[in-house]
């Protein structure tokens, strides 16, 4: 017998006694594990920025109103002009000034020759400092993040989940998701550390802080 087909028999073997019509949902799960490792009191959006950073990000915290000059600032430090723009990025976060915005649609050879690429994110996790993108308004298409070596994501301190469970809750599992923690990087076998092979060399990350309320 192959290995594919004892691996197959032992499957048929588990599920002989699984009625033909049950589906999925018709079995619950337990979900007693723990779901956050965020301890009580902490703060999310601190621990996020600070595992985001571990991983050899920048980040920045701001609020709506300081946004576009902390774009502005991302951009100047990594002298980056010409950014892909995906659809559905809010203009008015956008700072003035020399940048050029380049909108979708972009074929790889366009993407590859633009200095980066700036999104938005769906869900940010803390405890593993992880951004996530679905493709949705303002994120764009997989390789729109990927081509570019540099990437700049705004992310909301409301999307930001404590850890990973959460975080799965907040998403649409149909849509391609894309897990980001930190800039790409790989190692060989002799543990030399390589980066931008499978994304981009360089991630910043702002992240934007709700508006403190207004003293009466």
């Amino acid at each position: 017998m192959s290995s594919r087909a004892a691996v197959l028999a032992r499957i048929r073997a588990a599920l002989a006694d699984v009625p033909a019509d049950e589906l999925p949902n018709d079995v619950p799960v337990p979900r007693n594990y723990r779901r956050s490792h965020v301890e009580p009191g902490q703060d999310a959006v601190a621990l996020f920025a600070e595992r985001v950073a571990d991983y050899r990000a920048t980040v920045t915290r701001t609020d709506p109103a300081g946004l576009p000059a902390a774009i502005a600032a991302a951009l100047t430090a990594r002298g980056a002009t010409r950014l892909a723009l995906p659809d559905g990025f809010p203009l008015e976060m956008l700072p003035t000034g020399g940048w050029e915005w380049h909108p979708e649609p972009l074929d790889v050879p366009d993407l590859d020759a633009l200095d980066g690429a700036i999104t938005l994110a769906s869900v940010g996790i803390a405890v593993t400092g992880t951004i996530v993108l679905d493709t949705g308004p303002g994120q764009g298409r997989r390789a729109l993040s990927l081509v570019p070596d540099y990437h700049l994501c705004v992310v909301r301190a409301e999307q930001i989940a404590e850890d990973v469970p959460d975080a799965l809750a907040r998403l649409d599992p149909t849509l391609p998701l894309t897990f980001v923690s930190g800039p790409s990087a790989t190692s060989d076998i002799e543990l030399d550390r390589v980066e931008g092979v499978h994304g981009p060399r360089t991630l910043d990350v702002i992240v934007v802080d709700l508006p403190t309320p207004e003293q009466p």
